[in-house]
């Protein structure tokens, strides 16, 4: 059975980014019968935002994608993390790296200014075990870090993009584990994908170059990867990634505005995928019928907001009266 999962991190407001990323794992669960599960990144605690999980909730259930199983947190999951890279450790897939912040940063500023790429130079990859024994029965802080395979290349079949081919050589040793004891993003991302049994990880191509260290992550545990779908990112009108200052961004602003999620929903849908038969007005159940991963282009569509006007001048010209008054009478007794 088809399992997919949306996992956005509360550290501000529901993006029409994030909500276009929801969308289309929900048409895909909901398409194949399915299960959509809702989980909730949360482990830096530092960047979590007050509200945002409330507004992440409400957007989505304005536009209407109901979840099956969810909200899981993985801040009540941190003994979890821990486990497993206590596991790699064991395995020889991991280290203790003992470098300050401090050095960290001059290192890169370093590499910065000899026009090389940030990246960690494996000062403590091999350390002797006694010296390594010795620095944690100290209390000396350390992050987990993740052995990179030094040579060959890791790869994987992207369903929208196809094979795609990473050098081992370029990759990093990304930190697992930080020295606080709450996980990065890949291995909680990993070890979560893995235990409830995701089948298809669809996501903003902006997280390629993560793959194949989660793909290298699933071959230190031994288990077998999900699918992998990159989606083509949502564009402003100049061509760049859509954000704030191409204007409102946040979901429930449309909402606000008195855009129907009905029109949003249909508007969203077709940024990056098509039936393929020119239509572009289409009910929830029509997506649902017609979503295939086959129809998702690999380029970025621009957020016309014109469209997503006339999208929602159709749809509220439809409405019976009753309704319509439902939905206005809200903003009239907001203008008092």
């Amino acid at each position: 059975m088809v399992r997919v999962r949306f996992a956005p991190s509360p550290t501000g407001r529901l993006h029409v980014g994030s909500a276009h990323t929801a969308l289309f794992n929900w048409l895909f669960a909901r398409h194949h019968g399915g299960t959509f599960v809702l989980r909730i990144e949360d482990t830096d605690r530092s960047r979590v935002v007050e509200g945002a999980l409330e507004d992440i909730l409400e957007g989505l259930r304005w536009l209407g994608l109901d979840w099956d199983e969810g909200p899981y947190l993985q801040s009540e999951r941190a003994e979890i993390y821990r486990r497993h890279a206590d596991v790699l450790l064991e395995r020889g897939w991991a280290y203790r790296c003992f470098c300050s912040p401090e050095r960290l940063e001059r290192m890169r500023r370093e590499q910065q200014a000899r026009g090389e790429p940030p990246k960690y130079d494996r000062r403590c990859r091999d350390l002797p075990p006694d010296e390594v024994k010795r620095r944690v029965e100290a209390g000396e802080p350390y992050v987990v870090r993740l052995k990179v395979p030094l040579e060959g290349e890791t790869k994987f079949v992207d369903l929208i993009r196809g094979e795609i081919v990473f050098r081992n050589s370029e990759l990093d040793d990304l930190i697992l584990l930080k020295s606080d004891g709450f996980p990065t993003y890949h291995l909680a991302n990993v070890v979560d994908d893995h235990l409830m049994g995701i089948t298809h990880v669809l996501r903003a191509e902006e997280w390629i170059s993560s793959t194949p260290k989660h793909i290298l992550l699933y071959e230190a545990f031994g288990w077998e990867p999900p699918k992998f779908a990159h989606l083509p990112l949502i564009l402003g009108p100049d061509k760049s990634k859509l954000s704030k200052r191409h204007g409102a961004t946040a979901l429930l602003d449309y909402r606000d505005k008195g855009y129907l999620p009905e029109a949003m929903a249909n508007f969203l849908a077709l940024l990056g995928w098509s039936p393929g038969d020119g239509r572009e007005k289409l009910s929830k159940e029509e997506m649902i019928e017609e979503f295939s991963l086959e129809g998702v282009g690999k380029r970025g569509s621009v957020f016309d907001e014109a469209k997503l006007e006339w999208l929602n001048g159709l749809y509220i010209r439809e409405l019976p009266p009753e309704h319509l008054f439902d939905r206005v009478l809200p903003f009239w007794e907001r203008s008092g």
